[in-house]
């Protein structure tokens, strides 16, 4: 499995959006999944990963 690389940046601006949603990202097998309603399947998705308070 390929890796895609993260940019890292401190602001996106995104214009004509439905919404979004925050999701805690879980175990799925040997990798990882974040889960959305059906009606959103076959739309393209945006996963924004923030950075965590040490």
């Amino acid at each position: 499995m390929r890796k895609v690389p993260i940019t890292e940046k401190s602001k996106i601006t995104i214009e004509n959006i439905d919404g979004y949603y925050i999701k805690t990202v879980t175990k799925y097998g040997t990798g990882a999944k974040i889960d959305c309603p059906k009606e959103h399947l076959g739309k393209t998705a945006y996963i924004i990963i923030k950075k965590t308070k040490k």
